[in-house]
């Protein structure tokens, strides 16, 4: 039996991209309300493909977390020059910047190993978004976010972890484990499995032990090896789980013509390839256009 509400969801998902991305030098800047300052910095990592995406990501934080004190779009080395400019005109506080031109130092091995002229470019776009998270210096409340995230309502549970005066780190819960069992050398490693997709952190993370089982385990690596390295930092790092209820990453509803959460209690949802096309289909819910 064909499926009509998924199908039906697909289809409409891809007309939404496409106005969506037609109309993206207006949508830039129509007004986002109401204006609120959070002192936060903000990192995401995205490529030209993704220019649609990244806005609205961009658009749906500064609508209900608030203006960060920076945004910056770590570029993979594919946006062009007018998708720059796009992407600056949302707000001042965003910027594009090369991924190479964020990285302090040499790039530490194993990553650079994976970062230039590597066959696989998802995974070679991983490790070079990994050679910046690993460079970044943390000396306020900092968020990385995937570009297929939108933020809602709820967000404002964001601003409450980033103001509060502990120090920890928060990941998002993955839906299902997605790891490298190469470098998991014991099994309670794999509790609680960690999304590198977005994460607050207020101190320096130290990635230097997961990296080197990359080094001593790892011949090639495979799509989910780097977040696997995630994984392993942010748990020897004490980091806390977010709130499984309001910060969704789920697959459950994807056969569902409708989404299972009512998104004016959720933070945000990562929407991940196989519900990739309800994006669409929220961001007039979101707030994003």
């Amino acid at each position: 039996m064909v499926n009509i509400g998924y199908h039906s969801a697909k289809f409409q998902g891809k007309i939404h991209r496409f106005v969506y991305t037609k109309a993206i030098n207006n949508i830039v800047n129509f007004p986002l309300t109401p204006e609120k300052k959070a002192n936060i910095n903000v990192y995401a990592f995205s490529c030209e493909r993704d220019l649609a995406i990244q806005v609205a990501n961009i658009r749906s934080f500064i609508r209900y977390v608030g203006i960060p004190n920076k945004f910056i779009v770590i570029s993979d080395g594919s946006y062009s020059s007018s998708s720059r400019n796009i992407l600056r005109q949302i707000n001042g506080c965003v910027d594009v910047i090369e991924w190479q031109d964020l990285v302090i130092g040499d790039i530490p091995k194993p990553i650079s190993n994976y970062v230039v002229d590597y066959p696989h470019r998802a995974i070679m776009a991983f490790w070079r978004r990994l050679a910046v998270l690993t460079s970044i210096s943390i000396d306020k409340p900092t968020i990385y976010t995937d570009a297929d995230i939108l933020f809602f309502p709820g967000a404002k549970e964001i601003v409450n972890l980033c103001d509060s005066n502990d120090s920890y780190s928060w990941y998002l819960p993955d839906c299902l484990p997605s790891l490298d069992e190469r470098i998991i050398l014991h099994d309670h490693e794999k509790f609680n499995p960690v999304n590198a997709g977005f994460f607050i952190v207020k101190q320096q993370i130290n990635w230097e032990e997961p990296l080197e089982r990359v080094a001593q385990l790892v011949d090639e690596p495979v799509y989910f090896t780097e977040q696997t390295v995630v994984h392993l930092a942010m748990h020897n790092n004490q980091a806390k789980p977010l709130d499984k209820t309001k910060f969704i990453l789920s697959v459950d509803d994807q056969f569902q013509y409708l989404e299972n959460f009512d998104k004016r209690k959720i933070a945000l949802r990562h929407y991940v390839n196989d519900v990739r096309h309800k994006f669409w289909l929220s961001l007039g819910i979101s707030g994003s256009i």
